[in-house]
């Protein structure tokens, strides 16, 4: 079986090197980078597995490295590795694209604990997503939303939203009218309903609202303790 290629990102040379050195022994193939620019030239070259990425790099940081990235590859998972802990920074990790945000000081233990529930849940929503019909469309009032392509049309004009986005109002979609339950949610799209999704989620309502609002007649409520509903 191939080794599972794990791209690490960290300016700190003698926690790279223990961290690096800690993951192939157990039976990792790592690729090391010192800071962002590196990392995205490596991540073209190498394909990794899984990004394990310090927040605070010279040249370019862990949020706009994560964000290049999700404009190109929307599944290989991300881990932020950061010593930036308050909730806004934690809520800017998720909302760049990462799966995962691990405070230092880590233990090299959890770390791989947490890339192989990653890896576990990247491949299980690999092997259960169907191939979408090209012509798969929701009407909201005047609003055309296409979830295999990611966009919202009003008219002639059509604006992209994120993959994240679009699975979030696919599933309010579905839901027609009807509220959709939080968790539920949240298990669907994150795969789990922990206080950092959580979080992420209520970022992501917000981005949407602010793409729909294109459309006054939109609007999507917070049912307090129960979860959300697309009405319009």
């Amino acid at each position: 079986m191939d080794k599972i290629k794990v791209l690490l990102a960290e300016d700190e040379l003698a926690l790279a090197h223990i961290v690096r050195e800690s993951l192939e022994e157990s039976g990792f193939e790592v690729v090391l980078c010192a800071n962002g620019e590196q990392a995205m030239q490596k991540y073209r070259e190498q394909k990794p597995d899984i990004l394990a990425l310090d927040v605070m790099m010279p040249k370019m940081d862990g949020f706009e490295l994560a964000r290049k990235i999700r404009e190109i590859d929307k599944i290989t998972p991300i881990i932020f590795l950061t010593a930036k802990s308050q909730p806004k920074d934690v809520v800017a990790g998720f909302e760049s694209g990462a799966n995962d945000y691990l405070k230092k000081p880590f233990s090299v233990e959890e770390l791989i604990v947490r890339m192989k529930v990653l890896l576990s849940h990247n491949r299980l929503l690999i092997r259960k997503t169907p191939e979408r019909p090209a012509n798969e469309h929701y009407q909201i009032s005047n609003l055309r939303f296409n979830p295999v392509k990611n966009t919202l049309q009003q008219g002639i004009n059509t604006w992209p939203i994120t993959a994240r986005e679009s699975d979030i109002l696919k599933l309010l979609c579905k839901s027609g009218h009807e509220v959709l339950p939080r968790k539920m949610l949240l298990d669907t799209v994150w795969g789990d309903d922990s206080f950092f999704n959580a979080r992420s989620l209520d970022v992501f309502i917000t981005k949407l609202r602010r793409h729909l609002a294109a459309d006054p007649n939109i609007q999507i409520i917070n049912i307090r303790g129960v979860g959300y509903k697309l009405v319009w």
